[in-house]
């Protein structure tokens, strides 16, 4: 039967086929959010001016680089068939979204994971990360700092397909678009994936993440163009880290959090995941992540994902802190 959902997907297919031959748009005035007096902002830097470079590994391996150029904000973006893995072509490896809480970012490439910048402002930073070099985020800074090894886990919320075994990500696709919205109180990135390759179908995904001022959590939303059973997210596993479940800070959302000394700089940070109760078919976990499995219902699934970290304004240094924040934000579950 052809849907209005399918109607969508196949003009977005459309538009995938119109982008092959452009890459990026300068971002508008709505979409340039660096405005000191802005809470939100999503922020994706994309380098132009340079050339793309075969490059040899160490191990033999021949990929293609991107030298040269500087980057440049857009507000909708193809990823070419040249960009993989440390590829130096992306500001900071893919979009990245913020509030004036927390930022996070996702790899725009075959690992599509979430990960989090920790902050120490309440300033959009975001267009200023990673711009003096090529993963300089990972060293300390005035404004923060990128606080998570994420590996091949789940990351921060990221969404995938559970197997029965194990969680695996969006990794194969046959095309990628981008595009980024800023208002006045909140700012998303929305992604559609062409072509997943997932559980011996192809599968087109729109996912659309929104955060809004005064939040640490964002809103996270599947839009599959068929129907896809067993989506799962899920927050990467750390050793001596405390993992609960509550059922009584949002009603009719179940949330599974963790915390303890997680960061990369070795000091606290709580992380967790809302899904709606009557949607979670199941808590469980693989090799590198601690997971939630999830029924969508008309092929479209909503849940929400947030982090805090004892150097920004929260300064939670526990499990029961953590708690608390996260009572406090409820309201933002919609």
């Amino acid at each position: 039967m052809f849907t209005i959902k399918t109607y969508t997907f196949f003009l977005l297919s459309i538009i995938a086929i119109s982008f092959s031959s452009c890459s990026f748009q300068k971002p508008n005035n709505k979409n340039n959010n660096s405005s000191s007096n802005k809470k939100t902002q999503a922020y994706l830097g994309v380098k132009q001016g340079g050339e793309w470079k075969l490059v040899s590994h160490a191990n033999g391996n021949d990929f293609r680089e991107y030298q040269g150029g500087e980057f440049k904000p857009v507000s909708q973006f193809r990823v070419p068939d040249e960009h993989t893995i440390n590829s130096l072509y992306l500001q900071f490896e893919g979009p990245g979204w913020e509030s004036d809480k927390i930022a996070y970012r996702i790899y725009l490439d075959s690992r599509n994971a979430i990960d989090i910048f920790g902050k120490k402002t309440d300033t959009t930073v975001l267009h200023n990360v990673g711009s003096d070099g090529f993963g300089s985020y990972h060293d300390i800074s005035e404004w923060g700092v990128d606080v998570l090894k994420v590996g091949s886990s789940m990351g921060m919320g990221s969404v995938g397909f559970w197997t029965g075994n194990k969680a695996v990500h969006v990794e194969k696709t046959d095309s990628i678009l981008c595009k980024l919205e800023n208002n006045s109180d909140n700012s998303s990135v929305t992604i559609d994936y062409f072509g997943w390759d997932v559980n011996n179908m192809k599968v087109n995904l729109q996912s659309v993440m929104q955060i809004e001022a005064g939040s640490y959590l964002t809103k996270y939303t599947q839009n599959l163009s068929t129907s896809l059973p067993n989506l799962v997210t899920g927050i990467v596993k750390q050793d001596n880290t405390a993992v609960k479940v509550f059922t009584d800070i949002k009603e009719g959302w179940t949330c599974l959090a963790t915390f303890g000394t997680q960061t990369l700089q070795n000091d606290k940070l709580g992380m967790c995941v809302f899904v709606k109760t009557d949607q979670l078919t199941k808590i469980t976990s693989d090799e590198n992540s601690e997971l939630l499995v999830m029924k969508p219902i008309n092929n479209t699934l909503t849940y929400y994902f947030g982090a805090a970290w004892e150097q920004d304004s929260s300064k939670v240094t526990s499990i029961e802190e953590f708690k608390k924040l996260l009572l406090t934000q409820a309201k933002y579950i919609h």
